[in-house]
């Protein structure tokens, strides 16, 4: 029988590619690359841009730079069911080759559908132990990139399986950095996406990957998935594209903190200037391992902890890129401290095909309120429109200090009418 990866790959190549789904496919490619602009004005962004101007920026280069620009902000999209961020991964490299081959649009965009797929699904395969110790992106990502590129590049089916076996071997990425605040996460998505490119310009080469890298004795599942679902990697061939399952980050934190943040600003309107006595958060579990932080100390720790983001949404009814800061800390520290979390139902079971929250608030007065959302603002139940996501771009078009932020939205955008593949725009400001 044939492998997992052999069979991954037919799956993924014999799906049709629809004029809205390649319009879906550029919106989500504006958010990933105005994320990578973004990215360049933060001190991560500024050491990595550092790091790739040291040496000539070859292909594979490029991949890890722009993958690890895209992570930075916290504000990339996320595919819930995998729990992966796949446009940090996969439009870098596609964007890297593409622009290498100058390849028209709609080919880019196929790609990048084609390599959303792979990654997710091989997400939605690990099973939810892997995610404990294991980052889903850095670990599932390369399959994503090594597929978008190797789509690119034309390979055959046998080369495409290669593709995906090297891509494989490459996998890692731990949680290991939440502890410190570590950099270490932009370096997951970047090299994700360099390995997966390199994986696939090999597999053109003739360079073989194992082709059950996935199911094999001393394979992927075997070493990093104690509960792995190995049928969910081919189940529902007929459903829509998992790109078309992605969510879209309204706000620049942690995914698992947004169901509580939007129930929380539900709440901030009717609170008005009533002082908060109490806050109870109930989530699921994987919420509550990523973002426990009751006290956080540096911005990157604000943005994983639930107890900051509540407090911020419910005291001040936003949640932006100044939310995060130490100022904000400061001020909202005591909040954060009367916030308690906790996973229960009917949120627990429903993860991680729904992320959902509940948010509980009893005033000064002794008034209780409380908000559900069992879809955040973002999901694909409750999504952000094509003005949203242009309006999220620009916001961070021009964080990244360009200055005509609307000419490369539209640039981007016209990729789906067979527009050629924009250059990337350099920070005027």
């Amino acid at each position: 029988m044939p492998s997992l990866t052999t069979r991954l790959a037919a799956l993924i190549a014999a799906r049709p590619v629809t004029a809205e789904d390649r319009r879906l496919a550029a919106l989500f490619t504006l958010d990933a690359m105005a994320n990578a602009l973004a990215g360049r004005k933060t001190a991560p962004g500024r050491i990595l841009l550092d790091w790739a101007a040291a040496e000539p920026l070859t292909t594979g280069r490029e991949a890890l730079l722009l993958g690890g620009l895209t992570h930075i902000l916290e504000v990339d999209d996320l595919h819930r069911a995998s729990v992966v961020h796949p446009g940090c991964v996969v439009v870098p490299a596609a964007y890297a080759v593409a622009r290498r081959r100058d390849t028209g649009g709609h080919a880019f965009l196929d790609a990048v559908l084609r390599g959303f797929e792979a990654c997710c699904r091989v997400g939605m395969a690990v099973g939810p132990a892997h995610y404990r110790i294991w980052h889903n992106t850095a670990t599932c990502g390369p399959f994503g990139s090594a597929y978008a590129v190797g789509d690119l590049l034309g390979l055959s089916p046998a080369a495409m399986t290669d593709a995906l076996g090297n891509a494989g071997t490459q996998s890692s990425g731990l949680w290991q950095f939440l502890e410190t605040g570590a950099m270490s996460k932009h370096l997951h998505a970047g090299r994700a996406a360099e390995a997966g490119l390199l994986a696939a310009d090999l597999a053109a080469r003739g360079f073989s990957g194992p082709p059950q890298i996935l199911e094999g004795e001393k394979g992927f599942f075997r070493a990093t998935c104690t509960d792995a679902e190995p049928a969910r990697l081919l189940a529902d061939p007929e459903a829509p594209w998992q790109l078309r399952l992605t969510s879209i980050k309204p706000w620049p934190c942690c995914r698992h903190t947004h169901p509580t943040i939007d129930a929380g600003l539900e709440l901030a309107g009717r609170i008005g200037n009533r002082s908060i006595e109490h806050v109870r958060v109930t989530t699921y579990q994987a919420a509550l391992d990523v973002c426990d932080r009751a006290a956080p100390l540096s911005e990157y720790e604000a943005k994983f902890s639930l107890q900051h983001t509540a407090a911020a949404a419910l005291a001040e009814g936003r949640v932006d890129f100044t939310s995060f800061d130490e100022p904000a800390r400061q001020r909202l520290a005591g909040l954060a401290a009367r916030v308690e979390i906790a996973a229960g139902a009917p949120f627990a079971g429903r993860y991680p095909q729904a992320w959902g929250a509940e948010i509980a608030v009893r005033l000064g007065d002794g008034t209780a309120l409380s908000a559900t959302r069992e879809h955040a603002f973002g999901d694909p139940e409750n999504p952000l429109d094509e003005t949203a996501m242009r309006a999220k771009a620009r916001m961070l078009l021009e964080f990244g200090g360009i200055a005509t932020p609307d000419r490369f939205i539209d640039a981007v955008l016209a990729m789906a009418e067979g527009g050629a593949l924009p250059a990337l725009p350099e920070a005027t400001a």
